[in-house]
């Protein structure tokens, strides 16, 4: 669990293959990601075991709609009857129930990636849905006794995005990875260019911690480390 500047407080309900986070708030209880099919058990149990007045969900937050992150969005929209918010470029994607593979960042994952590719929906898809709310840019989803802004971050997927919590906190999806120490750049990205501006985007919040769709919290000064780096590779202006 982590606390905003604010004493608002972020808890991580599944980890592992995927992270999936649970905001509760005086407005409805916010969920950012699902993971996959087969955690949805153990997602339901450890949101109850945070002893809510009401565990339910209101709002279901998606970074972004590769398989590993919506697999259980249909039956909790289903269940809660939440709202579901997701990138706008996304919103055909899970009506077809599959988002295709990013690319590979590294020689191994291309060759990944180009399998995943073949495999396609069977592999990878999930039970189709509609997104009840659409992000384009920016999108503030609360702004009283807690602060959330939903921010375009693309790079990994043309539609991914970012929770902001208090200008404080953000829950970045697969913009930032944090498996490896000090290597947080994700082994699939469809664009590079892309990908490090959202970093800059992200930087720019201010916030001083980033969680990421796997592995664990990612600080200020790793970020900005990786920056510069990358930012020279891709030579781009470096503007933090």
């Amino acid at each position: 669990m982590w606390k905003t500047s604010m004493r608002n407080e972020i808890f991580l309900v599944v980890g592992g293959r995927s992270n999936a986070y649970f905001i509760p708030t005086a407005k409805g209880n916010i969920l950012v990601d699902t993971s996959v099919r087969s955690d949805y058990t153990k997602l339901r149990r450890h949101i109850k075991s945070l002893h809510l007045v009401s565990p339910e969900v209101t709002y279901l937050v998606l970074t972004h709609s590769h398989f590993d992150h919506c697999q259980n969005v249909k039956q909790i929209k289903e269940e809660d009857e939440c709202q579901v918010i997701l990138g706008e470029h996304e919103a055909e994607c899970v009506k077809q129930g599959y988002t295709p593979i990013p690319m590979g960042a590294y020689t191994f994952t291309k060759f990944l990636s180009q399998i995943g590719k073949r495999m396609g929906s069977k592999r990878f898809g999930y039970h189709s849905f509609v997104a009840d709310i659409l992000v384009k840019d920016k999108y503030e989803l609360m702004k009283e006794d807690i602060k959330i802004d939903l921010i375009s971050t693309p790079g990994h997927s043309i539609g991914s995005i970012s929770v902001i919590v208090d200008d404080d906190i953000a829950i970045v999806g697969d913009t930032i990875i944090g498996v490896i120490s000090d290597w947080i750049y994700p082994p699939f990205a469809d664009d590079g260019v892309e990908l490090i501006s959202s970093w800059q985007k992200l930087l720019n919040t201010g916030c001083t911690l980033f969680l990421p769709g796997h592995g664990s919290p990612i600080t200020r000064a790793m970020l900005e480390k990786n920056y510069h780096k990358y930012a020279a590779r891709f030579q781009l202006e470096d503007m933090v």
